[in-house]
């Protein structure tokens, strides 16, 4: 027998896994992008998540489905900040019933516990969940299964209901136990695992939809450097470090010219394609301010191989009025 877990690669969903493997089911540890999930690449840590218990790894990308579908205009709204999480549950439910069918597997495995977070995962919410994806009675949560009404695989013995837990809240002392019990090494602590519930991170969405159509493409200029607003509205991104750096760099999106210092060390930059001539001096001297550059003296940047000069403001006080974050 088969299952298809829904795998964000924390400590929660590979507990869970863990739990129906150690029932004899094969698991397929699934994880759903939205493309918000993190800054950084995960992959390794996941696939060393899915080894240490015995689950096969498959990412699914539906970036494109979860903007048309689910960010600008949930259902059931948004939480703190820009993030609809129900509706996104809901939607990565409905995929994973998608891919049980494709499969041929038999029910649906989440780490979620109830309690755990008050406005997704209360009781009510989790229902919802269910409905919306009409999931009800496939989808086994294994960290809080005696709390909730049992599922079809229960039901059908398929899974011994009597070796799942019964977690609630926020306390995580029985997930520790259970790592601690079956040796789980290098398992993430306990954080925000999605962009969209981060408050800075929200403030960069509203302003980009503000003035753009937001793609799957902008998605990766959202996920890195200073953000600015400049005075005709083009955008302007400045890398904070040589790592932000590299990443602005290999972006390719036809929105934005790429903008480097040329004979100072500086930051790579971004800046809207559509910006009047004001805005593109006005990025210039916001980029070489960020660099050690001295105001009474003339540099030389580059705007898509086109050079010319400019020199920094006299204070990055300056800059506050056009900053974003």
């Amino acid at each position: 027998m088969k299952a298809i877990a829904l795998f964000s690669g924390g400590l929660d969903s590979t507990l869970a896994m863990k739990l129906i493997i150690d029932q004899g089911i094969d698991v397929l540890a699934v994880n759903i992008s939205t493309g918000f999930g993190s800054t950084k690449d995960r992959l390794e840590h996941m696939q060393n998540m899915c080894d240490q218990v015995g689950a096969e790894l498959k990412i699914i990308d539906i970036q494109s489905e979860f903007l048309q579908d689910v960010l600008f205009d949930p259902k059931h709204g948004y939480g703190k900040n820009f993030n609809p999480c129900i509706d996104c549950h809901a939607k990565m439910f409905a995929v994973a019933k998608r891919i049980m069918e494709a499969e041929g597997a038999s029910f649906l495995v989440s780490g979620e516990v109830m309690g755990q977070r008050p406005m997704s995962q209360n009781k009510e919410a989790l229902q919802t969940v269910l409905n919306e994806s009409n999931c009800e009675g496939l989808l086994l949560r294994p960290m809080s299964a005696k709390m909730l009404d049992p599922t079809i695989a229960e039901q059908n013995g398929w899974v011994d209901r009597e070796k799942l837990e019964g977690i609630t809240g926020r306390s995580r002392d029985r997930q520790l136990e259970l790592a601690k019990e079956i040796g789980l090494a290098d398992f993430e602590s306990p954080g925000g695992g999605c962009l969209l519930t981060d408050e800075n991170f929200a403030k960069k969405m509203l302003d980009f939809i503000k003035y753009d159509k937001f793609e799957v493409r902008d998605i990766p200029v959202m996920k890195f450097g200073r953000h600015l607003r400049l005075s005709d509205g083009a955008k302007l991104v400045v890398g904070r470090n040589k790592e932000e750096n590299g990443y602005l760099q290999d972006i390719d999106n036809d929105k934005f010219y790429h903008v480097k210092t040329i004979g100072v060390p500086g930051p790579h930059a971004l800046l809207s394609k559509d910006a009047s001539d004001e805005d593109k001096e006005l990025a210039k001297k916001v980029i070489l301010t960020y660099c050690k550059a001295k105001p009474q003296n003339s540099y030389t940047l580059s705007l898509d191989g086109s050079e010319s000069q400019s020199s920094p403001y006299a204070s990055r006080d300056e800059i506050q009025a056009f900053t974003i974050l």
